[in-house]
């Protein structure tokens, strides 16, 4: 495995795809002629820039729009190749980004990126593969994406990696009774499956309720959570009903009665915990002040410079620039050696030593505890700890 601590300045930053262009020949001092790279890099990016995920799909822009910057040094160009990057709305809808993904396919492009959505990134990983093109997927966390195929990689975590963060807060769960609370949505049929894989092999009995994405009354699910009687619920939840069914479990005394767990969302959700804010233990896959890291904080300044503001999702944007970067620096554009340039790629992205896993794409990463502090009239998140990333590394996918 190859490990790249620093990425050359003047690397191409992009997630998309390669415009077939007329590559010029180039000849070394008595060697033949070897051909250059592409002209221009087409990048066709696709995430939710409405819709209900319309704020992730934000923080991804965001963070994708300064590891270009950062990775080319501001000039949108590596090694004389233009980048040109074309931004696609997916509402969150996967018939929409797959139309999408079809014209900027049909128009040459070989470089797919983004999305928010779960079920979006499933589909346009199997527009990959039908198509033979590169896709690096953005924040959706749904572990179906890991070893998927050979095409597609990803820039955030995945589900596994938040259930076995979640395991760090936890003591011995042989014998335990774990419950899933989570929305009926390729996320939460993740989650659902991770917290059986992962908390269950290790000894822990799983059951799940599994709510509509459109419900908006959690009462009845409150009482169901009760009524079971768990030693631990994971709550699995995204979207803008968090702030009802947070209210629902504290009013219905959940959150007194059963150690609850969950994701610590992005800065727009801390108010929205309320009193039971410091009910919840957070796990946290990033917050600004989560690290020291150096890449982080030159990532933050960039973010802040251009009027963002860095968030949960910022990484996930920002690592996909570095990755493709990377593809094309070593593929020139050929997907086959751009998949190659990947697996097992190492590099100093927001969140520190940052590993591509050669067999299944998994991005081995560190993770975080968290919990949130009263400030004022609202909350602000505050480290716990950082877990190594080996500690919560996804087992293989098959």
């Amino acid at each position: 495995m190859r490990v790249t601590k620093k990425l050359l300045m003047g690397s191409v930053v992009a997630t998309a795809a390669l415009v077939l262009a007329a590559c010029a020949p180039s000849t070394e001092a008595g060697g033949d002629a070897t051909p250059a790279g592409p002209a221009e890099v087409t990048v066709g990016v696709i995430t939710s820039e409405s819709g209900a995920l319309a704020g992730y799909g934000k923080q991804y822009l965001e963070g994708f729009k300064a590891g270009l910057d950062y990775a080319t040094d501001g000039t949108n160009e590596v090694d004389g190749i233009a980048i040109d990057v074309v931004y696609k709305d997916d509402g969150g809808d996967p018939d929409k980004a797959v139309t999408a993904a079809k014209e900027l396919i049909g128009d040459g492009v070989n470089i797919l990126a983004g999305t928010a959505s779960s079920g979006v990134a499933l589909a346009l990983a199997e527009q990959a593969a039908q198509n033979k093109v590169l896709y690096i997927s953005g924040p959706a966390a749904a572990d179906a994406l890991t070893g998927i195929n050979g095409y597609t990689f990803r820039s955030g975590r995945q589900s596994a990696q938040d259930v076995a963060t979640a395991g760090t807060f936890l003591d011995d769960l042989d014998g335990k009774k774990v419950t899933v609370f989570a929305q009926n949505t390729a996320f939460g049929q993740g989650n659902e499956a991770a917290v059986k894989a992962i908390l269950g092999a290790k000894g822990a009995t799983v059951d799940s309720i599994l709510v509509a994405e459109n419900v908006t009354e959690f009462t009845p699910f409150a009482t169901q959570l009760l009524d079971g009687d768990p030693d631990l619920v994971f709550v699995a939840w995204a979207g803008a009903t968090s702030g009802a069914m947070w209210q629902a479990l504290l009013q219905q005394q959940v959150l007194d009665t059963i150690p609850v767990v969950t994701g610590l969302g992005d800065a727009a959700t801390f108010g929205a915990y309320g009193e039971a804010s410091e009910k919840i233990q957070f796990l946290n896959h990033y917050f600004p002040g989560a690290n020291d890291h150096d890449v982080n904080a030159t990532m933050i300044d960039l973010v802040t410079a251009a009027g963002g503001t860095p968030d949960l999702f910022t990484p996930d944007g920002f690592n996909a620039a570095l990755m493709i970067v990377h593809a094309i620096q070593e593929g020139k554009g050929d997907v086959d050696a751009m998949i190659a340039a990947l697996e097992g790629y190492s590099f100093e992205g927001p969140k520190g030593t940052t590993t591509v896993r050669a067999s299944d794409h998994a991005l081995i990463q560190e993770m975080y505890q968290a919990k949130l502090v009263a400030d004022g009239d609202t909350y602000v998140p505050e480290l716990i700890a950082a877990v190594p990333a080996d500690e919560v590394a996804p087992a293989e996918a098959e």
